[in-house]
């Protein structure tokens, strides 16, 4: 064997040795586990169920929430919902829902739908959610309480509707403010007999909802509470309202929906809310003229709206007039009242026409309105100094040319007789 085949060998055993280690790093790193720092980890949560409590013999929507919350992505995701009793699926076909691909960070949520035995009682019941990773992986679960209770009362009591206020009592456009009602038990006596079994005469009032309109939005929270009335025990509840800038006028109904005693015990009525742009008018009830640079203005002010205003006052303006005082303030009017104001005027100019714009500010219940009201005319004339005296004199003059003789007949008429 020579020297050149020796190096052949040589290099062909190297060469067998790199493919073995080749061979074994490949086989190694095909066995090893995926590293828990970049496996999906995942979540489930029940985040929501409505209506809460769960009812006696109705359906609740049970949302349910799953979070991949570790490093690597998830490729076939599954849940499935199991629930004991008093809770039932509405359909055993929607127990597992299949979710697919959920990346670290990713979530999803699912509605399942349950039914709530009609026998059941108050309390808690219990539901398991399992969740799956990866097709036919290993299911893992957990287990959640979900709260049971009624909304049906076997009390007797008989809800009313006996009175209802606004305030302001008639609004304007772009007004807000209150309505308020009050619910009473009508019932007299303490219990009640119906056939042949005896009933409290207690009443509740599960929840009150007030319902806006177009023009009209109730602005307040729901009522919601189980306490207990008596008979001839009542209930005021109050909601905000805000009327439209462009509404017109006229009665405006709002719905109102109460939950009582149990189904049969409900009620709905409607809530009447008038709405009317009437307000202040300004009317002069005497000629605008100011003579010789000065006089006294005279207004009539009435307030024409269907409820009381307040802090009602006056103001005038126009160039080159000063007017004392600059706001004349009348206060509250009651509907339909009238109120005569005067204003003194003062000016330089003269032999002239000139416009007087009138504002009025008042208050609707909570609400200030400042409307400007009209645009009159005031004229402005002068007179000579002196003419008003002479007149009275030459009056009087005349007066006793005409009187003198008949003073002087009167007397012989006496002397006569």
């Amino acid at each position: 064997m020579n020297f050149i085949d020796i190096l052949s060998i040589e290099k062909m055993m190297k060469r067998s040795f790199y493919i073995l280690l080749c061979i074994a790093l490949f086989s190694t790193s095909s066995i090893m586990p995926v590293s828990a720092d970049s496996a999906p980890s995942m979540k489930i949560d029940i985040i929501d169920y409505d209506p809460f409590p769960a009812q006696i013999g109705e359906y609740v929507d049970v949302s349910v929430k799953i979070e991949n919350t570790g490093f690597g992505r998830a490729d076939a995701v599954s849940i499935k919902m199991d629930p004991e009793y008093p809770f039932s699926l509405d359909s055993q076909n929607n127990a597992v829902e299949f979710i697919g691909i959920l990346s670290p960070d990713d979530a999803a949520v699912h509605e399942y739908r349950l039914y709530v035995d009609e026998n059941a009682k108050v309390g808690t019941g219990t539901v398991d959610v399992y969740y799956q990773i990866y097709e036919g992986g290993s299911w893992y679960k957990s287990t959640f309480d979900l709260n049971v209770g009624s909304n049906t009362f076997d009390s007797k009591g008989t809800i009313e509707l006996t009175d209802i206020s606004c305030d302001p009592v008639v609004f304007m456009p772009g007004d807000i403010g209150t309505v308020s009602f009050t619910l009473t038990n009508t019932a007299t006596d303490s219990s009640v007999t119906i056939d042949g079994m005896d009933y409290d005469t207690n009443a509740r009032v599960q929840s009150a909802i007030l319902y806006g309109d177009n023009y009209i939005d109730v602005t307040s929270d729901s009522y919601t509470g189980s306490g207990v009335m008596g008979p001839g025990d009542s209930i005021t509840l109050s909601y905000n309202v805000e009327v439209a800038d462009d509404v017109t006028d006229g009665t405006y109904y709002l719905d109102l929906s109460m939950v009582g005693n149990s189904h049969s015990y409900n009620n709905n009525w409607r809530i009447p809310v008038k709405v009317d742009s009437a307000s202040v008018k300004v009317i002069p009830s005497k000629p605008m003229e100011l003579a010789n640079g000065e006089g006294t203005l005279e207004f009539d002010v009435a307030n024409m709206h269907p409820n009381s205003l307040s802090s009602v006052s006056v103001k005038l303006s126009a160039d080159g007039i000063d007017f004392s005082p600059e706001e004349y303030f009348v206060g509250a009017m009651d509907s339909d009242e009238l109120f005569t104001i005067e204003v003194d005027a003062k000016t330089d100019i003269t032999d002239e026409t000139v416009p007087v714009t009138i504002t009025v500010e008042y208050r609707n219940g909570i609400n200030e309105h400042n409307t400007e009201v009209a645009v009159r005319d005031v004229k402005l004339t002068s007179e000579e100094e002196g003419s008003g005296s002479n007149l009275a004199v030459g009056a009087i003059a005349v007066l006793l040319l005409l009187g003198v003789p008949a003073v002087v007949f009167m007397k012989r008429r006496k002397n006569n007789n």
